[in-house]
């Protein structure tokens, strides 16, 4: 190999890395907004002692950072079409890394809740404007581009209970060890808030200011979106995906052990399982950008449908090999609708609206979804698991319907 051949390969691998830095840092800002939300909950048992609070006190906290994160969907996006997308993203980080460095200090449990709602305001900034942002930097890659930066999310609710074990076996710098981590994924935050900034800008045409725009967007041109039947259909395929999808995730544990029979460890190794197979949308979000998107959304939103159906029918009979297989076929067809969902939403979308318009989707599915855990837990109080996930199968089954009468009419 000659100085030149190194030359050229050096040369190859730095363009490509500007070329994709874009993704890394706005899948990484993703990440580490994921990841602080999903430190709370491994850490609710400390807080308990901590602050002398009751289970009741911590769950209601966290579903005001839920309720705050989906309340941010909307005008996140309306204000990225008014002013730019970066800018959103970057103020979102700049507000998830001080939630999380409040906590660096002793404090009542007040500041803890107040710093809950902080990382739930700035993480509720990110996908709806990323979404669309990545689909303009990456025109021809859209699918890949929000493979990459959902697989990257996902990997947080992995990674956030390892830190959690990790850093509270560690000594901590402000007292509580806990507090490191909070001390070390606010620096992060911040830092890729910066770099993102910097960085992401010199993909993009100079972003217009409102005044040089044909007229600001109007709250009417959102509402006027629903009224076109195709787009309003996908909607609701987004909403009851995000019901049974965060149902099913909240007491899948649970129904292997009730209604499956299986131990508690074979269970919780079972629902692992489910969110290792998130890998797939790295490979769906490739194959939209070649096959086209609504085949993708039929064929996952049909495996995720199978799957289910199989572990209701199969729950009591099969043992954890065959609740096993129906747990990954679910996973894979969730996990793989993800990306092909986002990129369906922004080829139907208005450009000069499509910011705030995801705003709008991501705030009903978020709520949605919000609804669902509570919705499972009541019918199977009620009437047992197996039909509390029966109706789930049979709502995933409708959707599944509308997305292959999309396809044939499209």
């Amino acid at each position: 190999m000659t100085a030149d051949d190194i030359t050229t390969g050096r040369l190859g691998s730095l363009s490509r890395f500007r070329r994709y830095d874009a993704l890394a840092l706005t899948a990484l800002v993703w990440f580490l907004g994921k990841f602080l939300r999903y430190a709370f909950p491994p850490l609710f048992g400390q807080f308990e002692t901590i602050y002398d609070v009751t289970r009741t006190d911590l769950g209601l906290a966290f579903t005001g950072l839920m309720l705050v994160y989906a309340a941010m969907q909307f005008p996140s996006g309306y204000i990225a079409d008014r002013s730019g997308s970066v800018g959103v993203i970057t103020v979102g980080g700049v507000v998830t890394g001080i939630g999380a460095l409040s906590l660096v200090v002793d404090a009542p449990f007040a500041v803890l809740a107040g710093a809950m709602l902080l990382v739930g305001a700035g993480t509720g900034t990110y996908k709806t404007v990323a979404i669309e942002l990545l689909s303009r930097i990456y025109p021809t890659e859209t699918g890949r581009s929000l493979g990459v930066f959902d697989t990257v999310g996902s990997l947080a609710g992995v990674a956030a209970p390892a830190a959690v074990v990790a850093a509270t076996s560690l000594p901590g710098v402000f007292g509580a060890p806990w507090r490191t981590l909070f001390l070390v994924g606010g620096l992060a935050a911040l830092a890729i808030a910066l770099a993102f900034l910097v960085r992401v800008p010199r993909h993009l045409e100079r972003e217009p200011a409102a005044t040089e725009r044909d007229g600001s967007p109007q709250l009417r041109e959102y509402v006027d979106l629903f009224r076109q039947p195709k787009f309003s259909a996908f909607v609701v395929v987004t909403i009851l995906f995000s019901f049974v999808y965060n149902g099913l995730v909240a007491f899948l544990p649970l129904y292997l052990m009730g209604a499956g029979n299986l131990p508690s460890v074979t269970a919780n190794l079972l629902f692992s399982g489910l969110f290792a197979v998130s890998l797939v949308q790295l490979v769906t979000g490739e194959a939209s950008d070649r096959v086209g998107v609504l085949p993708l959304v039929v064929g996952t939103l049909t495996a995720a449908t199978a799957g289910l159906v199989a572990l209701v029918v199969l729950s009591g009979t099969a043992g954890a090999i065959g609740l096993g297989a129906t747990v990954i076929v679910l996973g894979v067809g969730a996990h793989g609708y993800r990306p092909v969902r986002g990129a369906y939403l922004v080829t139907v979308l208005p450009e000069s609206i499509a910011k705030g318009s995801l705003g709008v989707v991501r705030t009903l599915l978020v709520a949605a979804g919000a609804v669902g855990p509570a919705a499972v837990g009541y019918l199977s109080d009620v009437r047992g698991f197996r039909v509390a996930f029966g109706v789930l199968a049979v709502i995933l089954c409708i959707a599944t319907v509308i997305t292959v009468i999309l396809w044939v009419i499209d």
